[in-house]
């Protein structure tokens, strides 16, 4: 029987590789998005083409009584989530100045309270069925990548990192939960609106001498949510090319 997916906030970037390299892999997947709802029914369709199951559902991550009905929707049309990929998340970055409380507040309600809220709606379906696979999608800006113009974006990040390790210790022994950290991605969000010569700057930083792909972030997605990786929990896994000194 094919395993299903949720991934959060993929209707672009690389929640959508996410959501095709798994459709690819043979898994269903369920396509969750807030507002890009015409990118959303489109990707349902490319994934359904390759012969999985799919179906989009509009839901602010942020609302423990959205996310309740969200899961309970999926339940009833496919069953049990066996795999959520928590990547939904907002970047309102802006220069110290402007910056307010409510935009923290936002980035942390969705970025680690929204994660917070669809795993722990999943926790039961996964344990009662003694299996299943958590990846959170971080960022090294929670690590040790530092850019003031988005502070409460990293501290998000590295609040989701932590909240990887609380899960892991509390969803065992039969859910796996990892981190996933990329670096700079090469998506349009991603380099919108920083200087050309700052992305050059940092360019330079990255060992293999170029931004990455979407697509290869989604090739490590899939491997921890594959028996293959049945071993790694409770990690966190840099993905940026040997990036230093940011």
């Amino acid at each position: 029987m094919r395993k299903l997916a949720l991934v959060t906030g993929c209707a672009k970037g690389i929640g959508a590789a996410i959501a095709r390299e798994l459709a690819d892999a043979g898994y269903d997947v369920v396509v969750n998005y807030l507002t890009s709802r015409k990118e959303a029914e489109a990707l349902v369709k490319e994934l359904t083409s390759k012969g999985v199951r799919s179906f989009a559902y509009p839901c602010d991550v942020s609302n423990e009584k959205d996310v309740d009905e969200m899961v309970s929707e999926i339940e009833t049309r496919f069953g049990t989530v066996d795999i959520l990929i928590n990547n939904a998340a907002v970047d309102l970055s802006s220069v110290w100045n402007e910056k307010t409380s409510d935009d923290f507040r936002r980035t942390l309600d969705v970025n680690v309270i929204g994660a917070y809220n669809v795993a722990r709606r999943v926790k039961k379906g996964m344990t009662d069925n003694k299996w299943g696979r958590i990846v959170n999608i971080s960022s090294t800006n929670g690590i040790n990548t530092y850019y003031p113009i988005c502070i409460e974006y990293d501290a998000s990040k590295a609040a989701l990192i932590s909240l990887t390790h609380n899960l892991a210790i509390e969803f065992a022994p039969y859910v796996n939960v990892n981190a996933v950290a990329p670096g700079f991605i090469g998506t349009e969000a991603e380099l919108e609106g920083y200087d050309p010569e700052f992305l050059t700057s940092e360019q330079e930083k990255i060992l293999v001498g170029r931004y990455g792909k979407p697509e290869e972030v989604a090739h490590l997605v899939k491997f921890l949510v594959s028996d293959e990786a049945n071993y790694i929990n409770n990690s966190v896994l840099r993905i940026d090319g040997g990036q230093y000194g940011a």
